[in-house]
């Protein structure tokens, strides 16, 4: 292959050709990208599943797959495809290298957040050809993964220009959105997504519970009892409200500050303390580092500022 820099020969396609693809493993996100391979016209030959819900999802997503050690699906594969958690990716790596099943010439892409290709530099040194690609997308497991496939991005991160050019051509044939991610800033990627979505559901979940107790009570006549289960009234009354705040912010940015701490209402804000203290001392402690990193960001009155650093 030559490199992708405008000297290809006439008729180049970086686009790689049906491959033959093994997955290890068939996790959440294992799965869902082997049915979008499948369903782009790869074949996925083969996955390893160990536990009984990853035996089910390949059987479920990926009926024609064999499901097979993972040394057997190393060394039948064109594409590798490593979908396992962060912490095991490094082991799984060099339990490959040590096997010495992974052919020269293989694509081995892993689905990790946090790490580029140098994780896969063992592998690399053996031949074979390394990709980090990884779905900026949570997944549940359920018939909407592959739905969200469709309006998700992927963070890649190659060696080269050939392999940045095959792991743009696999997500576009996965539905995604390719978005280069250089090998430095991985981690500072990975970061920044989590802090955008996990600690997001720790904010809506404890705003849930709080909403929980403030509703607590008698109700109107009809309205719906207030529990501990999810999808009921408290949710109900957050929805609208976070999602304008979530499609605000991603629309306009930090013009989409509101409330008491952008404006600098130290008696709201001190006023919000006491009543989630009374339900939680953790969760206002959460609400009051959040207040002073939006307190910052809006450069609101200092006095709020020392105020919520505990200053004053």
């Amino acid at each position: 292959m030559t490199s992708s820099s405008g000297n290809e020969p006439a008729g180049f396609d970086p686009a790689p050709a049906r491959l033959t693809v093994g997955i290890v493993s068939a996790g959440r996100v294992g799965s869902a990208l082997g049915a979008a391979l499948e369903r782009a016209g790869h074949v996925v030959f083969g996955v390893a599943a160990i536990s009984d819900a990853s035996v089910q999802r390949a059987r479920t997503r990926l009926p024609d797959s064999e499901i097979l050690p993972v040394e057997q699906v190393a060394a039948r594969s064109e594409l590798l495809l490593l979908a396992v958690p962060d912490t095991e990716l490094a082991g799984l790596v060099r339990g490959l290298v040590s096997a010495g099943v992974v052919r020269p010439g293989t694509i081995v892409a892993h689905t990790s957040g946090a790490n580029g290709v140098g994780v896969l530099a063992p592998l690399a040194a053996a031949g074979a050809l390394p990709l980090a690609i990884h779905p900026a997308m949570t997944f549940t497991g359920h018939d909407e993964d592959l739905a969200r496939l469709g309006n998700a991005c992927f963070g890649v991160t190659a060696a080269d220009e050939v392999g940045f050019a095959i792991a743009q051509a696999l997500v576009i044939e996965m539905g995604g959105e390719p978005v280069r991610v250089q090998e430095e800033n991985r981690q500072l990627y990975h970061a920044a997504l989590a802090h955008g979505s996990n600690h997001l559901v720790t904010v809506i979940v404890d705003a849930v519970d709080a909403l929980r107790t403030a509703l607590s009570g008698p109700g109107l006549l009809g309205q719906q009892i207030v529990d501990d289960q999810p999808n009921g009234l408290a949710e109900r009354l957050l929805a609208p409200l976070a999602s304008a705040a979530l499609d605000n912010a991603l629309r306009r940015g930090q013009s989409a500050l509101t409330g008491p701490v952008a404006r600098g209402d130290a008696d709201a804000v001190v006023a919000h303390l006491t009543a989630l203290e009374s339900v939680d001392v953790r969760l206002a402690a959460g609400y009051r580092a959040m207040s002073l990193r939006t307190a910052e960001r809006a450069k609101t009155d200092p006095a709020l500022i020392e105020l919520l650093e505990g200053r004053r």
